[in-house]
This record gives structure tokens, C-alpha cells and sequence, in this order.
């Protein structure tokens, strides 16, 4: 009965911090508009399929791959999310919210099995509290919701196939691994670490757990989870190891600080949310939640710096004061995280973004955890009260850079990236009946895609009009789609665009042959910034006339 008390408290307040998660990631759900990345998987669901590779049975047409490196696991999950609830905000973004619930509750449920439940309840609150595991699992851009949940419960099931020698673990923990390499193959990033540092950490333990049966297995279920992923590389000459492999040293050091402001919690300041400076019309708080965020903020000092790489540098210290399976379990944490991350870091583009980063989680945590609640052991009756309040420190100041997070964006709105006119935008171009909309900027044409559910006629405007030098083809679609009275032209504003000179060179090429720009609307935030540019190509009456 009192083992039952102690596990059922324990539970709780691992429940506790999954409660958290959620409420504060709720308040984030509606605040920001849908970024164009954040859409992508929608590719694979609404026709005409914009993807990598689809697997044709019958006559039926089943997408496999939205890109080399991305697979359609998010696109399958979400068809019948979207049947039932819709492509509003909550239900894109409350599902991968809930991944992200679980993915703290089986992270304790891990940290329990490997070093007892003080570090459990450590590791899960610290994951509960940190601003940048929230925000990427809520917007999902990355996408990392689902990386982060299918690692963390296949390595739980590996663990109990250690600890147990249940075949079945095995064969669950390497399938849902597998998965994880479907989902997104830069998987091979933790998945090498977690490779790595079995085998230099716990060699003899691992090898003696080596029998032919449970090869097969572990093989077996691991394939049949990348199963789509190995179909599509089977019929395309291996392109997702050959076309994302290249190597680049060239920003070691900016990537190591980007790793840092990720721990730190600041690296999406000013990239998720527009700043003070960039909003001449900010919104007043309304309501209890938004006035009490706005005084939190200001009493707080506007903090962006949260207290975790600090904590880690901390845990580093104290890790000689771990033993047995507590310090096996931070070595492994160690190994794996530097492993996983030499790799990111000597990529050619990739490793530069928090949305990579953040794959490395929950590590940092597992590695603070097992070394404090190691060393709180070892200060007898006052180590549960020092730590408890070490732990409250660290879980407030990961929820004040959330809450800067909250004020900014209920304050000054989002950034390019974000922009809530992508809303407005969707329902204005749903009542103009035209033939084709072509995007002439990146940001924007998933986003509608999955806004429309794909009833939107969409269409890339930045081809060919993007390249350096036109062919006679080319010229030829240009003047086919500009002369198009039903064809619409959509452009951000000045402020707001990514592909800088597109837009323009397309404009020029028109006038050139004799057409001039009609704007029919400008698209603003609701901030009132002008964010959207809805134009068409008209003859002028005077060339008309003639």
C-alpha cells in the first residue's frame, strides 16, 4: 500500500506538469497565423498532391514522401483530424499539443525506469517549463512534434526490453524508431548518438543482450516503421542519403550559439513575433489572462533568458557525484547529445535553426535531472527541500520567457513568418472565383492550400520569372499567364517579403509586354501593417484603344 502512495504521488505531480504544458501551450494555439512550413504536411492530404512520392495501388494514389527527407506520417495522422474537425487553427495545432503532453509524460516514465523517481519528476517538470520545447510543438513547423514523441516512447520501450528482456519492447521500440526515420529522416542525427553511445557507454551490457532472434527483430521492426522510406529510396537511387548529406564547417561557432539560445529559451525572439519597435499600432491587452501576461512581463523585467544552460553547466559539475546506473544514464545523455549534434553541426544547411536544435530534447533535461537528483541524495534530510527549490527557480524562469513570448505576440503580432493576415487573405480570395492563383513569394502557398483544403487554385508564381535568365519557353508561359484576365497575382509587401526583386522583375517583364499592374486589394494584420498584395495584369485603354 505505501509503495502504491509513494507512485501514485510521484505520478502526480508528473500529471501535474503535463497539465501545464498543456494550459500554457492552449493560450498559444489561435494567437499566430498559419507559417507556411507549419502547412507543409497538408500536401499530402489535399489534391492535387504536391509531394516526393506517392505509391500507386489500384487506382488508388498513396503519398509516401512530402520531400526527399520528409515523409507523409504527419499528412496520414491528420486526413481524418481534418474530416472531422476542420482546418481552423486549434484543429491543426491542438493535436501536435497533445503529442507534446505525452511526450512529457512518457519522458517521466522514462526518467523513472532509468534513475528513480526524484529524477522523474525533475526531468518532466524542467521539459513542462521549457518556452522553446512549447512553441516548437505547438506551431510544429519543423516538424519536431512527432519526432520528439516517437523517440522518447521507443526509447522507453528499450528500456524495459533492457530492464525485462520482453521481445515484444523490442520489436516496439524498433518500429516506432523506424517511424521516427519516416516521419523525417534527420532523425539519423539522434538515433546515431543513441547508436554511439550504447556502444561506447554500456558495450558489455548491450553485446550480451545480442541473440540471432532478436537481430531479426529489431531489424524487422525498425524496417517495417521506415518501410515507406525505404520504398521510396529503393525505387529513387537512394536520394534522401545522397541529396542531404553535404558537409559544411563554415558556422560551427553560430550553431553552437544558436544551441545556446535554444537552452536559453531567446532564439525565436523577434523571429516568431514582431518587436516594439516594428509595431507603430501594438494591441492593448484584453481580458484577465492577456492584462495579468502584460504585468508578469514588465514586473519580470521582460525576461528572455530562462536558466537552463546554466543548470546544465551545473549538472556537468555534479555529475561525479552520480553512481552506478545514474551516471551510465548521464554519460549515455552526454554522448548521445554530442554525437547528435557534431552532426548537425557539420551539415551543410541544417543545424543553424532552433527547429533542429531542439531535437537534441529532451537530453539537457535527462542529463540535469539524474546529476541533481544524484546530488540531492547526498545531502541527507535537506536534499529534497534544496532541490525542490532549485527546481522552482529554474521552472519559473523557463515560464517568464514563455510569458514574454505571450505578451509579445498578444502585443505586437507576428512576424513575416506569422502573420495573422494569412487568414484574411484565405477568405478574400475564397469569393473571387478566378482561373489561377499564382504566389509570387515563398510563404504563403501552403499556408492557403491548407486554409482552402485545397480548393484554392493555387500555383507557384515565382517560376520561371525567379531565374537569372529567361528561355523563349519561358517567355512564352509568362505571356500566357500575365495575359489571363481570370489569373490572380498575390505578392507580400515590402515590409514583409522573402524573395526580394521577384515580384518586381515580374511586374517589369509585363510592362514589357505591354500590360500594367491592377491592384485589387491590400491584405493587412491585425495590427493594421499592409502584410498581402492581391493583384491581375490589365492592358492600359489607352493600348487597348490603339
Amino acid at each position: 500500500m505505501n509503495r502504491l502512495t509513494r507512485f501514485s504521488k510521484a505520478s502526480y505531480y508528473a500529471l501535474a506538469a503535463c497539465l501545464l504544458f498543456l494550459l500554457t501551450g492552449w493560450m498559444f494555439l489561435a494567437r499566430l497565423g498559419i507559417q507556411n512550413d507549419e502547412a507543409l504536411f497538408a500536401n499530402g492530404i489535399f489534391k492535387p498532391y504536391a509531394v516526393a512520392s506517392v505509391l500507386r495501388i489500384g487506382h488508388s494514389r498513396l503519398p509516401l514522401m512530402l520531400m526527399s527527407y520528409l515523409g507523409t506520417l504527419k499528412s496520414w495522422i491528420y486526413r481524418p483530424v481534418f474530416q472531422l474537425f476542420g482546418t481552423g487553427v486549434h484543429a491543426m495545432r491542438a493535436p501536435m499539443l497533445l503529442a507534446g503532453v505525452a511526450s512529457v509524460w512518457l519522458f517521466y516514465l522514462l526518467l523513472r525506469r532509468v534513475a528513480g523517481k526524484r529524477a522523474a519528476i525533475i526531468g518532466c517538470a524542467l521539459l513542462a517549463s521549457d518556452s522553446l520545447y512549447l512553441l516548437t510543438v505547438c506551431f510544429d513547423w519543423g516538424p519536431v512534434a512527432l519526432q520528439h514523441l516517437l523517440t522518447i516512447a521507443g526509447m522507453l520501450l528499450l528500456v524495459r526490453f533492457y530492464q525485462e528482456r520482453t521481445l515484444g519492447s523490442l520489436a516496439g521500440g524498433c518500429f516506432l524508431l523506424g517511424l521516427v526515420m519516416w516521419d523525417k529522416a534527420l532523425a539519423v542525427w539522434i538515433l546515431g548518438g543513441l547508436g554511439v553511445a550504447a556502444l561506447t557507454v554500456m558495450p558489455r551490457q548491450i553485446l550480451r543482450l545480442f541473440t540471432l532472434r532478436r537481430v531479426a527483430v529489431a531489424v524487422l521492426s525498425f524496417a517495417l516503421g521506415a518501410l515507406p522510406l525505404i520504398i521510396y529510396n529503393a525505387t529513387h537511387q537512394f536520394v534522401t542519403f545522397r541529396g542531404n548529406t553535404s558537409w559544411d564547417t563554415s558556422d560551427i561557432a553560430g550553431k553552437a550559439r544558436l544551441l545556446r539560445g535554444t537552452a536559453e529559451g531567446s532564439a525565436l525572439f523577434g523571429w516568431l513575433n514582431l518587436e516594439d519597435w516594428q509595431t507603430p499600432q501594438p494591441h492593448a491587452p484584453s481580458g484577465a489572462i492577456e492584462s495579468a501576461s502584460a504585468k508578469i512581463s514588465a514586473v519580470a523585467g521582460h525576461t528572455r533568458h530562462s536558466l537552463l544552460f546554466y543548470a546544465f553547466l551545473l549538472a556537468l559539475l555534479l555529475t561525479p557525484l552520480a553512481r552506478g546506473n545514474a551516471l551510465r544514464a548521464i554519460l549515455f545523455a552526454l554522448v548521445t547529445m554530442i554525437v547528435a549534434w557534431a552532426q548537425m553541426a557539420i551539415t551543410a544547411n541544417a543545424g543553424g535553426s532552433v527547429h533542429h536544435a531542439i531535437l537534441i530534447w529532451p537530453l539537457p533535461q535527462m542529463v540535469i535531472a539524474i546529476a541533481f537528483a544524484s546530488a540531492s541524495r547526498r545531502f541527507g534530510s535537506v536534499g529534497i527541500p534544496a532541490v525542490a527549490a532549485v527546481l522552482l527557480v529554474m521552472m519559473i524562469s523557463g515560464l517568464l520567457v514563455t510569458n514574454e513570448y505571450f505578451a509579445l505576440i498578444v502585443r505586437n503580432g507576428g512576424s513575416q513568418n506569422w502573420t495573422d493576415a494569412i487568414f484574411r487573405l484565405s477568405d478574400y480570395l475564397r469569393g473571387t472565383g478566378s482561373n489561377n492563383i499564382f504566389c509570387v513569394d515563398w510563404g504563403m502557398l501552403d499556408s492557403l492550400r491548407l486554409l482552402s483544403r485545397g480548393k484554392l487554385p493555387l500555383r507557384v508564381g515565382m517560376d520561371p520569372i525567379g531565374k537569372r535568365e529567361l528561355t523563349d519557353a519561358d517567355r512564352e508561359y509568362l505571356d500566357r499567364i500575365i495575359s489571363s484576365p481570370g489569373n490572380l497575382f498575390l505578392n507580400h509587401t515590402k515590409d514583409f517579403e522573402f524573395f526580394t526583386g521577384v515580384n518586381d522583375k515580374l511586374v517589369k517583364f509585363a510592362a514589357a509586354a505591354g500590360y500594367q499592374r491592377e491592384l485589387l486589394t491590400t491584405i493587412s494584420d491585425s495590427n493594421g501593417r499592409p502584410v498581402y498584395e492581391v493583384y491581375r495584369f490589365v492592358r492600359p485603354l489607352s493600348t487597348s484603344a490603339l
